[in-house]
């Protein structure tokens, strides 16, 4: 059985309220791995303040209802909640009704996501199975496969095979 995940709150890194809130018909059936592509958080301050400015670009200049990722994970392994478990996201298009978004923050073209970040994901996704958010057979996906983009970096998506052994 999977152990707890550690994840920080909305509350906790202070988000704003979403405008709407969507929730998924039954579990996830993909997992859509992303990267933030702005310079990684060094501390929880200096991450709460790079999550706020994402939520902010996301509700203001892409006029998403929230953040548009449902985790997100820090360098040192933290996880944050975006919009959380069984919430329709805004990072995939096409591929959101179904699926759930985890973005690294960071970017990940040239630097390699830590073992603690992945490590922490691949808890997440297995949490996430043993508590029917996440369907078992669950596909993982990068960005990039699903769209016409460089996310989640070449470093990261080169990486996706260690969460793919999650399951």
């Amino acid at each position: 059985m999977a152990q707890q995940v550690n994840v920080v709150s909305r509350e906790q890194w202070g988000a704003a309220p979403p405008r709407k809130k969507e929730t998924l018909k039954g579990f996830a059936k993909k997992v859509v791995i992303h990267h933030t592509a702005v310079q990684a958080c060094k501390d929880l301050n200096e991450c709460k303040t790079q999550l706020v400015s994402i939520q902010r670009g996301h509700m203001t200049d892409k006029k998403f209802d929230d953040i548009g990722y449902n985790f997100l994970v820090a360098g040192d392994g933290t996880v944050f909640e975006g919009r959380g478990w069984g919430v329709v996201g805004a990072h995939a298009k096409g591929n959101n009704h179904d699926s759930l978004g985890i973005a690294f923050m960071g970017n990940f073209n040239n630097d390699t996501p830590s073992k603690e970040a992945i490590s922490s994901v691949k808890q997440l996704l297995q949490f996430g199975v043993c508590q029917s958010f996440l369907d078992p057979e669950f596909v993982l996906f990068g960005h990039r496969d699903l769209g016409s983009t460089e996310c989640p970096g070449d470093q990261l998506y080169a990486a996706l095979p260690q969460l793919r052994n999650a399951k």
